[in-house]
């Protein structure tokens, strides 16, 4: 047997290593504020004189309407059971028990958990899917006035935006397709929590007619994991009804170091927020500039995304890099940064990895992921196949520490006079001047960006640019580029969940279950999105996804048999 290893001791191992977390939290292990240096020193439980999160008239009553005011909300509740008890709580409150609902197919687990939880109908909005990066839409306000006309029994709307990997639909137009048949709309807006913090960001759905807005601080916050907000902004929805829920989904015994790591992170938003968010926002364009000139892997942006039509807004504190039509997949890109450069992504997926930022990553950070994506983009050129899989390999080992310390050395003279210009200016300026200064520096670099633009185009050997030329000639672009989620999933439900998980069932092999129903979800975590529902017929597609996704070694949870071999469906 080998040394026994403690979860405690291996995190604080692991937190003295020089990896570098573009994944959550959004904290990203640099903020930790002086009251909360030592958490066993606060960790307390309902005690005289700090409220109680379940029946709040003191402390933590004002605490939840700060969050409130700050997000624009007539109410907001703390949440120490994450977004996810978020969801079940909302859901629950908007339906009820057999009832149905319409909610995005790309929702996370949650929101079918809540599904079965309350015995309900499903029915499903499906966004258009990206066939050659694998990049699912935006939900169609069109498509939700057809779903509300087609079925009159729909008591709730439940879309997800941004998605995980920052795509953002029309949420103030939903909200007035709901609102027209007096449906509430739920907006997981989980992955926006930082959106109302700056313009460079979209429109949060608390500002765009969302009935109740879930929020997980933790994923793009400096908040500790597990910490989220639930926000309540119409009558259409019972206050009365989320609490109860609420009771219900959370902990009869709420952690006080939780709910004040989310006050601090909230302080921190309310006093130095917009300075904070400004000085990021000026990291994130320049790493987003000079990243521009990659020729074979290809980081996603606002405007071609938009402009395909099948995507309303595009949250870029995402970093989607694209390994689309080049030698290596997505886990092989996520494995290449991890192993070789100390970079933790977010996700890996078939065809592209996520580099999730926040307001608090450094300079270092972004310097080291620009470093590693130019460095392993140029180590493709020119290179297909298996050699340039060996290629990329093979050179791990020829990266020395000196290069990485070389890196660290250079960091403020790298592109750097503009850089140092901005932030010397910064200090000395006033809010309207940094503005100005953020104004003119996407002037002064909007040349060298568009020239970027330019000459990626104008790259023969740039696969990507050559099919976004394509698609941008072509009539009806979008019907032959992008098809809808439903030809990647089965979506064909059968049955309600409830009586999917419930039913009768046996267990038979993977591999000979095309056309059974299933009673098991399957999904790639992160993001748990499931592409297989328990009640939806498995489809050959279905089969033939896992096949790919478990050469590649993804991460495929859901089934009961974790080798992926067996799998239960209903009986005939």
């Amino acid at each position: 047997m080998g040394e026994e290893m403690w979860l405690d001791e291996a995190l604080y191992e692991y937190s003295e290593k020089d990896y570098y977390p573009f994944h959550m939290p959004g904290h990203k292990r640099e903020f930790c504020p002086e009251t909360l240096k030592n958490p066993y020193k606060v960790d307390i439980t309902e005690i005289d004189g700090f409220d109680n999160l379940h029946h709040a008239e003191g402390i933590l009553l004002e605490a939840q309407r700060r969050a409130a005011s700050l997000y624009g909300a007539s109410e907001s509740w703390y949440l120490v059971n994450g977004s996810t008890a978020g969801i079940l709580s909302a859901v629950s409150a908007c339906t009820s028990r057999g009832g149905e609902i319409l909610m995005a197919r790309n929702c996370h687990k949650a929101a079918y958990h809540a599904a079965y939880l309350r015995g309900l109908k499903t029915h499903y909005l499906f966004p258009q899917a990206d066939r050659i990066v694998g990049l699912n839409g935006g939900i169609s306000p069109e498509d939700v006035t057809d779903m509300l006309e087609m079925h009159s029994g729909i008591q709730a709307i439940l879309i997800t935006s941004p998605t995980y990997d920052g795509v953002v639909s029309d949420v103030k137009k939903i909200a007035e397709a709901a609102h027209a048949y007096h449906v509430p709309l739920i907006v997981d807006e989980a992955h926006g929590a930082h959106f109302p913090f700056s313009e460079a960001f979209p429109v949060s759905a608390t500002a765009c007619g969302a009935d109740v807005v879930i929020h997980s601080l933790h994923k793009t916050l400096p908040s500790l994991t597990q910490t989220a907000l639930l926000h309540r902004n119409s009558e259409r929805v019972s206050a009365d009804k989320l609490r109860r829920f609420l009771g219900i989904y959370q902990s009869s015994s709420p952690s006080y170091l939780f709910m004040a790591g989310m006050d601090a992170c909230l302080r921190l938003m309310q006093g130095e927020g917009r300075e904070l968010f400004d000085e990021y926002t000026i990291r994130l364009g320049d790493c987003r500039e000079r990243l521009a000139g990659l020729k074979n892997l290809h980081l996603l942006e606002k405007g071609e995304i938009t402009g395909l039509g099948f995507v309303y807004d595009l949250d870029e504190s995402k970093m989607v890099v694209s390994t689309a039509n080049t030698s290596i997949d997505g886990a092989k890109l996520h494995e290449i940064l991890l192993e070789r450069y100390h970079l933790q992504m977010e996700m890996a997926a078939s065809q592209y990895v996520i580099a999730l930022t926040s307001v608090m990553d450094t300079e270092e950070g972004f310097a080291r992921l620009e470093k590693a994506l130019l460095e392993i983009d140029k180590e493709l050129e020119g290179a297909r196949g298996p050699e340039a899989r060996q290629c990329l390999k093979g050179s791990k080992e020829s990266v020395s520490g000196e290069a990485e310390q070389c890196l660290k050395g250079s960091k403020e003279s790298a592109s750097g006079e503009a850089r140092q210009c901005l932030k010397s200016s910064k200090e000395s300026t006033s809010g309207e001047a940094l503005q100005c200064l953020k104004s003119s520096k996407e002037n002064v670099s909007g040349e060298a960006r568009q020239c970027l633009k330019s000459s990626r185009e104008s790259a023969s050997g740039n696969a990507w640019q050559s099919l976004q030329i394509g698609r941008e000639s072509t009539p009806g672009k979008a019907d032959l580029y992008f098809e809808n989620m439903r030809d990647y999933i089965s979506g064909e439900a059968c049955t309600a969940i409830a009586e999917a998980v419930e039913g009768v069932q046996e267990e038979i092999d993977l591999e000979g279950s095309e056309g059974r129903i299933s009673s098991e979800y399957a999904y790639l975590y992160p993001p748990g999105i499931p592409f297989l529902v328990p009640g939806e017929r498995i489809s050959s597609h279905i089969l033939d996804q896992l096949r790919v996704w478990k050469q590649q070694g993804l991460d495929i949870q859901g089934l009961s048999d974790y080798t992926l071999k067996k799998i239960h469906v209903l009986k005939r």
